[in-house]
Parts: structure tokens; C-alpha cells; sequence
């Protein structure tokens, strides 16, 4: 299992040896390290939390200077999953980088969708709205009956969709490909389109 943390910059889009375009997404990688090696004795699961993207020591909190003390001051914090087997090839301090990439890997890409807000049943959900014919003026983007006669008992049945907050969830696409690495300048291209706006922390994982 391979992985590793970036930031969302924008799309792309890059040509095969055929000149077909390809879109793509530019992540950029910056400087991470394990922070702490977790494990079923001590905190019930395995996992390895990594820490990314440097700061100044005055920036870090008194109690993140005491858990990340051997190996300096950094921003974010993410956590991957692993068996317990695997976790002896893994020690706090080690440092990641794109190395462990190669172009054509498959990937998935797991982040923060944008934020909407709170939005109606045709952006959230798709629907058609009503007609804009036969005396209805004012009903283009309305949801129609939500329940009542003899629907789910006279009221409103749980799940049903309707106007409310959307976005702002964790997102995961799946079988996207590495197209593109620059290991020196951290940059990574990635086919497709991943979750999130510009600068949202992405998560990288090839199986």
C-alpha cells in the first residue's frame, strides 16, 4: 500500500504519444513525515497518522510540539489504515515523498467535497421542477408532494430527498490514474477529476 498527502491546485490537461487530451488534476506535495505508528495493544486499531506541510515552531500548539517533537513542526494531519503485519516497515520519523510513485499506478483519491450551502431539490438532487405551462407561474424549481393521502401513511417518509446543506462531505473516486510526476518539484498529476476546490488536502492511495 502506497500513499501519501497533497493539495489540490487545479485541472489540467496533458496529451498522449496518440495526441489525445487527457484532463487532469495537478496536486502538490509537500514535505510529510510519520508522526505516530498506531496498534491494536495501545489504541485498538492499527493505523499511521503522517503529518504535512511544514510551519514555523511559533505556529504549533504547546501539545502538538510535545507529539511531534523528533520531527519538526507541521500543519495537517492525516491517518491511513493498515494491517498490523505491515506496521513493522514503518517507524516514526520517516519521510515521504513521490518516490514511491510511478506514472500509470492506479489510485484513489479521497477528499472534502465543495461547499454549497444550503441548495434546492434540482441543484441537490436533480430534479426537473415542475411545468412552465397550464397557469403555474411560480413552480419551475419546487419539489411537488413530499407526502400525505396515501403515501407512507399520510406523512412525510424518512429519507426523502429534499431541499437542505450539500457538499462538504468526504468524497472518495476510485481507479484514477497517476499520468504525470515531477519528484523534485512535488507536483503530481492525476487523471481526472478529484473532490474538492482549489487548495482542499487530498488523500493519495495506491493499493
Amino acid at each position: 500500500m502506497k500513499f501519501i498527502i497533497g493539495k489540490k491546485v487545479g485541472m489540467t490537461q496533458i496529451f498522449d504519444k496518440d495526441g489525445k487530451a487527457i484532463p487532469a488534476t495537478l496536486v502538490m506535495v509537500y514535505p510529510q513525515a510519520i508522526a505516530q505508528v498506531k496498534n491494536q495493544e495501545t489504541d485498538g486499531y492499527s493505523a499511521l497518522q503522517v503529518a504535512f506541510q511544514g510551519i514555523k515552531d511559533s505556529k504549533v500548539k504547546k501539545p502538538q510540539k510535545g507529539h511531534l517533537k523528533s520531527i519538526g513542526s507541521f500543519r495537517y494531519f492525516k491517518e491511513f489504515r493498515l494491517p498490523a503485519e505491515k506496521l513493522s516497515a514503518f517507524k516514526v520519523g520517516d519521510k515521504i515523498d513521490l518516490s514511491i510513485f510511478s506514472e500509470n499506478d492506479s489510485v484513489r483519491v479521497s477528499a472534502l467535497s465543495k461547499s454549497k450551502g444550503f441548495q434546492g431539490v434540482v441543484k441537490r438532487h436533480g430534479f426537473a421542477g415542475g411545468p412552465r405551462s397550464h397557469g403555474q407561474k411560480h413552480s419551475e424549481r419546487e419539489p411537488g408532494s413530499i407526502g400525505g393521502g396515501g403515501r407512507a401513511g399520510g406523512r412525510v417518509a424518512k429519507g426523502i430527498r429534499m431541499a437542505g446543506r450539500m457538499g462538504g462531505e468526504k468524497i472518495t473516486v476510485k481507479n484514477l490514474k497517476v499520468v504525470g510526476l515531477d519528484k523534485e518539484e512535488g507536483r503530481l498529476l492525476i487523471s481526472g477529476a478529484v473532490p474538492g476546490r482549489r487548495g482542499t488536502v487530498v488523500e493519495v492511495v495506491s493499493m
